[in-house]
């Protein structure tokens, strides 16, 4: 396919094109669910096509097709041109081929053992194994086990000489368990719903601690319906990695996303409070607070090469010792601000244009131990696993829940806790953190489901932190 996309590009009659660029992608998405120890689902999908992209008077044009023999992709191309053409007169900023620089790469996720190496039913069988095992008493109403995995290449050439190969492969798995006692109903996940998701094998599944998993998911089940009700009130905050998540997700990669801040997103997915004028100045969060956009550690779920858009992607701190220093802004945010970014233009499909997207988004670890930060809390609560999250449209105010606490007494975990949420606002609440967690502490998460943009993209989001403790945060049960 790729010399054929090169020949299509030769033969383009485009002679007042600034620039041209094809991206093919071709995935393939297999899903296995079983609930209460049945199969609900086996499913494999298919999509393929091809995104034309031409920059005409200073504007970019964009036209998708499945269709991938010549004339196809000439169709599109005329359609994209036309685009560009009827865009630049009403510019609001005039490009150049600056912004689709040059590339000649190659990436492939590390992979240890091969999806194609499991067959169906060998898989449905450990799912099924899984449900079962979750299973652990009469009180336990819903059992479940998922696997999703997702083979994706990208192939992407360009008239100034670009030609770059992509590959990925990734993995994602969920197990859960929803026990109920009267009118009492708690579930428990494996992290948090679809976020065990990562770049690999089936290596990310069959781990040494599995069945350990497992029955912690079903185990906490219960007592969460045994348990009690959080109590309400300003105290000590220890979040685990898979709560973290969310909390980077939320309160610093999207208020960071620089076509948001300059507005392009307000329609849609909302602003932010954060203004151009903020970077190199704003104390986002303590000392303690170092957030890196880092697109290469391996089986982090949004690991890559380059952007779509042909930049090459690379470790940068976006808030370095709480100081709030770069944004999450393509190589066209970086044209239309003047300020540095991040090669984070991406589009979710080939049926869909690059726009400033977080990637891999991560907490850089600090120096405690779980141990010490549990035993430095005189009073406090430890959440776990995002079950529910609430922001505004300028990701400021927010309010997230949680499936699993415990009360942290005198510097030790006490009672189980259900039904915990907590609230802030962004800055405030960073700059409460008080305690980091070491390297050996830190968690690898990820969603497939990040949606921003019209027409609508879900793209794929890795996040890597530590347990972190923050003070004075207000916490509330469900009843509150």
């Amino acid at each position: 396919m790729a010399d054929d996309l090169k020949k299509t590009l030769e033969n383009l009659p485009f002679g007042d094109a600034e620039w041209v660029g094809l991206r093919h992608v071709r995935e393939e998405t297999t899903e296995r669910h079983v609930r209460d120890g049945k199969p609900q689902a086996n499913t494999t999908w298919k999509t393929e096509g091809v995104m034309v992209e031409v920059l005409v008077n200073g504007q970019f044009g964009y036209a998708a097709t499945p269709r991938l023999d010549p004339e196809g992709l000439r169709v599109a191309a005329q359609a994209a041109r036309a685009q560009a053409l009827r865009a630049s007169s009403h510019a609001v900023f005039r490009f150049t081929a600056a912004q689709r620089p040059k590339v000649q790469a190659r990436f492939a996720t590390p992979v240890t053992r091969r999806l194609e190496t499991l067959g169906a039913g060998e898989l449905n069988g450990l799912l099924v194994k899984i449900s079962e095992r979750l299973q652990v008493s009469p009180k336990m109403v819903r059992t479940e086990a998922y696997a999703r995995t997702v083979e994706s290449e990208t192939r992407f050439v360009s008239t100034n000489g670009s030609d770059a190969h992509q590959q990925f492969s990734l993995i994602t798995t969920d197990f859960q368990a929803t026990a109920q006692d009267g009118n009492i109903v708690q579930r428990r996940t494996d992290g948090g719903m679809r976020g065990r998701s990562l770049q690999g094998g089936w290596e990310h599944l069959f781990q040494e601690d599995l069945w350990e998993r497992v029955d912690r998911v079903a185990r906490q089940a219960i007592e969460l319906i045994e348990g009690e009700e959080c109590p309400t009130g300003p105290t000590s905050l220890l979040l685990m990695p898979d709560q973290m998540m969310l909390q980077i997700h939320e309160s610093i990669g999207h208020p960071l996303e620089v076509d948001r801040i300059l507005g392009d997103e307000r329609n849609y997915a909302g602003w932010s409070f954060v203004k151009l004028e903020d970077f190199g100045k704003l104390q986002y969060g303590s000392p303690l607070l170092n957030a890196t956009f880092d697109p290469d550690p391996g089986i982090e779920y949004a690991s890559y090469a380059f952007d779509d858009t042909g930049t090459p992607a690379r470790k940068e701190y976006l808030i370095r010792g709480g100081i709030l220093e770069r944004g999450l802004g393509g190589i066209e945010s970086q044209a239309r601000t003047g300020m540095p970014g991040v090669a984070n233009q991406r589009a979710s499909s080939w049926n869909r244009a690059p726009i400033d997207r977080m990637a891999n988004l991560n907490l850089e670890p600090g120096s405690d131990s779980l141990e010490q930060m549990i035993a430095s809390v005189e009073d406090g609560v430890l959440m776990e696993s995002n079950r529910s999250w609430s922001i505004d449209d300028f990701r400021n105010k927010f309010q997230f829940g949680c499936e699993y606490a415990r009360k942290i007494e005198n510097g030790k975990l006490t009672r189980v806790l259900r039904n915990p949420n907590y609230r802030g606002v962004t800055v405030p609440f960073w700059r409460g953190l008080k305690r980091v967690g070491r390297a050996d502490t830190l968690g690898t998460y990820g969603t497939p489901y990040c949606g921003k943009g019209e027409p609508n993209q879900a793209i794929r989001v890795g996040h890597a932190s530590p347990p972190c403790l923050f003070e004075g945060v207000e916490v509330f049960g469900g009843g509150a």
